[in-house]
C-alpha cells in the first residue's frame, strides 16, 4: 500500500515528522517498508523567471538567457528552443549538486563555465535531467503561478513523502488511505475527518432503466449500482492524476481514474460499464458454467467453470466478478453513460478465480481479504459525486442496491482482569474504552469486570476476546508492557524411556562408523516400485514426481543417498536413519510407523592389512548389538527360509522377537543392483521400532553377581541336515541345564570331504558354569548326554566321531 502524507493529512490533522510517524506505525503493527522524499535532490533547484533571450554569438544551436531568482540576475547559455521569455523555468545554479537521473547517472555537480566564449552561471533543467520524468524536448516549464525564488519542491508539490506500508493479510481495512487515517487517529489520539460530499440526483428513475438479476448470493451477498449519464470522457485534473501516479496506478481517463482513487481512498473496488453496451441494460450476477469463456480487458480468453463468478448482461459475461472487465463492456472515449458497479464477493471465490487465471489487480488484491460490506454503498455514492463534479455526469435518480441478508456487526465481551493478566499490565476500563474507541470499536457498557463492544464491519481479523487483546496492545504500546521475568521451574523434565533408548542406539551406530541421514518422507512411486507393489499414499499437491508419495520403506531413502555418494567416488559408506514410513488404512487414517533403517556398501577402507570386504555378518553383528540394547538379544531369531523379494536369497533373513516379525536383514539383489547400476554390493537392515519397543517395555533387565567359581568347556561337533538352521540347534541347547550355560559359540562349520552328502558338521564351544560350586567331570558328562540326546531326538543329529 503506498500512499502520500499530504494525502493522509487530509483526513488526520498529525503533527509529527514523516520519520516519527513511520516508527509509530511500525511499533502498532503496520510496517512501513519504506518512506521516500519525493524531493530528493531537488531542495536546490529554484524557480526562475527569463528576462531575455538572445542567439549565443558564436554558436548557432545556443542561445543565452537572462533569468532571475528574484534576487539575483544569472546569465545561462542553453541548448533548448522551446522557452519564451517571461517563461517560468527550473535554474540550478552554480554550486547545485544534482542527483544520480537517468541522463546523469553518476550526478552532476553545477559550475560556472564559459561555453564557446560565453559564461554560463548554472543550467536550466529538463524533466530527464533532475529525474523527475522522461521528457527531453526542451527545458521544464512551470507553471504561471510559480514565483521567482521559490523552491521548485514547493512549486511541483514534491515537498512530501511516500510510505509504502506492508499490510498483512489480516488487515484488508488498512489497504485504504482511509484505513491508515483511522490507525494514526488512533495513535495519535486525533479524530478521523471523513470525506464530505453530496449527491445531487435527477432525471429518470434507475429502476425505470436498469435491472439487477443476484443469481448466486452465496458467491455475491450485496451488489449496488447506480445511472451516470452525460459523462465527458477526458483526461483528470492534475491533482488526482498525481495522487495516482505517486500510489502506484497509472492514470487512464476520468472516469477510471475515479473508480481508482476512491478504491485507494476507501478501499472498495468500483467498476464502470458503458451502460449503452449493455444488454436490455441489464445486470445479472450467477456463477459461470464449466467451459464458459470471456475475454478480458487484456485481450486474453480466459476459460472458466462453475466455482468463478461472472457479471453478465442480457446475453453474455461482461466481467470476471472482482477481477477483471469484458472488453464488451468497457468506457472508452465515444461513453457517455455508465453503470457504476459497488459490491460485495466472496473472498474465497475471488482468490481461487485470481489464482487459477492468473489475473491479479488492485481489485481482486482487496476482494480476497474481504472488504467492508457496509462500505459498498458509501463508496459507490463517493465515485458518484465525484463523476457528477469532474467529469459532469448526472446521476440518476436512487440506486439498486440487491442486499438480502444483512451483515449485522459483531458483539464481543472483554475481561478487563484476563486482558491485564495476558498482557502484564494494570490498565482500567476506562483506560480500555478509550484506546478501543478511538479505534471504532463502541462501547456498549459493562457488566462489573467485563466490557460489551460492538465490532465495525470493517474489521473483519476482530473475531474473538483475545483480537481485542491485541488491539490494546498495539495501541497502548509494546514498550510500555512492563518487562517480567517468566516464572518456570529450575527442574528440567528427564528424557523418557523410548528418548533414552533411541539415544543409546544413535550412539552405537555412530561407533560403528556409521552417519546419520535426514531425508523427506516423500518418493517417487516408481523408484519404490522395485521393492514391491503397495496402494500408496498420494500427495495432493507434490513439488516433483520424484516425490509424489509417501514412503513405505524406510531403507529407499538411504539407497537414494547410497547412489549418490557413489556417483561422487565415495565408495566407503554407511549411513543411518530414524523416520516414518506410511501405509494405507482403508479409509481411515494412514498408518504411521516408526522405524531405523541402516546400508552400507561392501566396501572397507584399504588397511596395511587388507580386511575382507564389509559384508551381511557385519551388518547382522550391528543389528544384534541394537538389539541387545532392548533387552532382546535373548529373543531374537533371524528367519532365513521366508524369501524377500528385493534382497539376495541367500544372504537375506527376516527378523523375528518371539516369532514376530519386526524387520529384515540382507544383502540388496543383484538384479535390482543392476537395474539401478551399483556395482557395489549393498548390506542394509530395517527395523520396526513401534513393535521393539513394545516387546521390550514387558523385559525386566536383571543383574546377577559375578561367580567366582571356574568355566568349564565342552566341544560338541554335530553331523545333521545342511538345511537346519544353526541358532534353532543353539536355542535347543540352551534349553538343557540353562542355568549352568555361561556362553555357547559356533567356530566351524563343514561340509564334504568325510561327511555324507546332504550333512553338514557344525562344531560348538559350550562354557559350563555353576553359581555355587566347581562343577565336577560327571555333572558336565550329563549335560552333554542330555544336549547330545535333545539334538538327536529334535534334528537327527549325531555326534561326529571322525
Amino acid at each position: 500500500m503506498r500512499l502520500t502524507l499530504s494525502w493522509l493529512r487530509e483526513y488526520v490533522d498529525f503533527n509529527v515528522s514523516a520519520q516519527e510517524l513511520a516508527e509509530r506505525l511500525t511499533m502498532s503493527g503496520l510496517e512501513v517498508e519504506s518512506l521516500e522524499y519525493l524531493g530528493k535532490g531537488l531542495e536546490e533547484i529554484v524557480a526562475a523567471n527569463i528576462k531575455d533571450i538572445r542567439p549565443h554569438p558564436n554558436a548557432q544551436k545556443l542561445v543565452i538567457c537572462d533569468v532571475t531568482d528574484g534576487k539575483s540576475h544569472f546569465k545561462i547559455v542553453c541548448g533548448a528552443k522551446n522557452m519564451r521569455q517571461n517563461d517560468n523555468v527550473a535554474l540550478a545554479r552554480a554550486g547545485t549538486r544534482l542527483h544520480p537521473s537517468s541522463k546523469y547517472p553518476e550526478g552532476i555537480n553545477i559550475k560556472t563555465t564559459t561555453i564557446r566564449g560565453e559564461v554560463s552561471e548554472g543550467m536550466l533543467c529538463s524533466e530527464l535531467e533532475i529525474g523527475i520524468g522522461e521528457s527531453e524536448e526542451g527545458i521544464m516549464i512551470l507553471p504561471e503561478s510559480a514565483r521567482a525564488g521559490d523552491r521548485l519542491v514547493d512549486v511541483l508539490g514534491l515537498d512530501d513523502y511516500v510510505l509504502e506500508l506492508g499490510i498483512t493479510p489480516n488487515r484488508p481495512d488498512c489497504l485504504s488511505v482511509l484505513g491508515i487515517a483511522r490507525e494514526v487517529a488512533a495513535i495519535s489520539g486525533l479524530d478521523v475527518k471523513y470525506p464530505t460530499f453530496e449527491v445531487t440526483e435527477g432525471g429518470e428513475d434507475i429502476y425505470s432503466i436498469a435491472t439487477v438479476e443476484v443469481l448466486d448470493p452465496e458467491g455475491c451477498p450485496r451488489y449496488s449500482c447506480r445511472v451516470i449519464k452525460d459523462v465527458k470522457i477526458g483526461p483528470s485534473p492534475d491533482w488526482l492524476r498525481i495522487r495516482l501516479e505517486r500510489s502506484g496506478i497509472r492514470s487512464i481517463n476520468n472516469v477510471v481514474d475515479i473508480t481508482n482513487y476512491v478504491l485507494l481512498e476507501l478501499g472498495q473496488p468500483l467498476h464502470a460499464f458503458d451502460y449503452d453496451l449493455l444488454s436490455d441494460n441489464k445486470i445479472i450476477v450467477r456463477s459461470a458454467y464449466n467451459g464458459e469463456s470471456i475475454e478480458t480487458l487484456d485481450g486474453i480468453e480466459r476459460n472458466l467453470d462453475e466455482e468463478d463468478l461472472l457479471i453478465c448482461d442480457a446475453e453474455k459475461p461482461i466481467a470476471i466478478a472482482g477481477v477483471m472487465g469484458g472488453t464488451g463492456t468497457q468506457v472508452s472515449e465515444s461513453t457517455r453513460n455508465i453503470l457504476l458497479e459497488s459490491a460485495f464477493f466472496n473472498p474465497y471465490r475471488i482468490r481461487r478465480t485470481s489464482k487459477k487465471t492468473g489475473l491479479r489487480s488492485e481489485s481482486s488484491f482487496r476482494f480476497e481479504r474481504q472488504v467492508d460490506i457496509d462500505g459498498v454503498v458509501n463508496a459507490l455514492d463517493r465515485a458518484s459525486y465525484l463523476l457528477m463534479e469532474l467529469a459532469g455526469g448526472k446521476i440518476c435518480k436512487g440506486r439498486i442496491d440487491a442486499y438480502p441478508n444483512v451483515v449485522k456487526p459483531k458483539e464481543l465481551r472483554l475481561s478487563t482482569r484476563r486482558a491485564n493478566a495476558l498482557l502484564g499490565t494494570t490498565l482500567k476500563s476506562q483506560t480500555i474504552k478509550d484506546i478501543l474507541g478511538r479505534l471504532g470499536f463502541q462501547s456498549l457498557g459493562s457488566n462489573g469486570d467485563e466490557l460489551k463492544f460492538l465490532i465495525p464491519t470493517f474489521r473483519v481479523d476482530v473475531t474473538r476476546e483475545i483480537d481485542l487483546i491485541e488491539e490494546l496492545a498495539r495501541h497502548y504500546g509494546y514498550d510500555r508492557i512492563p518487562v517480567t521475568r517468566p516464572t518456570v521451574s529450575m527442574k528440567a523434565d528427564g528424557l523418557d524411556r523410548v528418548d533414552i533408548l533411541v539415544n543409546k542406539v544413535r550412539q552405537s551406530l555412530v561407533t560403528f562408523g556409521f552417519l546419520e541421514a535426514i531425508n523427506y518422507s516423500f518418493d517417487d512411486p516408481e523408484f519404490l516400485s522395485l521393492f514391491g507393489s503397495f496402494q500408496w499414499i498420494k500427495i495432493l499437491n507434490p513439488i516433483s514426481k520424484e516425490g509424489s508419495v509417501m514412503r513405505t520403506y524406510l531403507f529407499s531413502s538411504l539407497l537414494r543417498n547410497i547412489i549418490l555418494n557413489l556417483n561422487y567416488q565415495e565408495e566407503e559408506i554407511k549411513m543411518y536413519e530414524f523416520g516414518r514410513t506410511y501405509l494405507q488404512n482403508g479409509s481411515g487414517l494412514p498408518i504411521e510407523i516408526n522405524k531405523l533403517a541402516a546400508a552400507t556398501t561392501s566396501v572397507r577402507k584399504k588397511t596395511l592389512w587388507g580386511k575382507a570386504d564389509y559384508d551381511v555378518y557385519d551388518m547382522k553383528g550391528t543389528l544384534e548389538r541394537i538389539l541387545e540394547i532392548y533387552t532382546l538379544d535373548d529373543k531374537t531369531r533371524f528367519d532365513k527360509f521366508q524369501k524377500i523379494g528385493f534382497l539376495h536369497p541367500g544372504k537375506s533373513a527376516r527378523v523375528l522377537i518371539d516369532n514376530e516379525e519386526v524387520g529384515f536383514i540382507g544383502e540388496l539383489h543383484p538384479e535390482i543392483m543392476e537395474r539401478l547400476r551399483i556395482s557395489e554390493r549393498i548390506n542394509l537392515f530395517e527395523i520396526n521400532l513401534d513393535r521393539i519397543e513394545r516387546v521390550s517395555r514387558d523385559i525386566t533387565r536383571k543383574f546377577k553377581t559375578l561367580t567366582r567359581y571356574p568355566t568349564v568347556r565342552r566341544d560338541i561337533a554335530l553331523v545333521l541336515d545342511e538345511d537346519v538352521d544353526v541358532g534353532e540347534i543353539v536355542e535347543e541347547i540352551r534349553k538343557v541345564e540353562s542355568n549352568l550355560i555361561d556362553d555357547i559359540t559356533v567356530f566351524d562349520v563343514f561340509k564334504g570331504g568325510t561327511v555324507e552328502k546332504g550333512k553338514k558338521s557344525v562344531a560348538f564351544s559350550v562354557n559350563l558354569r555353576a553359581p555355587d560350586k566347581t562343577l565336577t567331570d560327571e555333572e558336565v558328562n550329563q549335560f552333554q548326554a542330555k544336549a547330545l540326546d535333545r539334538v538327536r531326538l529334535v534334528f537327527g543329529a549325531e555326534l561326529r566321531k571322525i
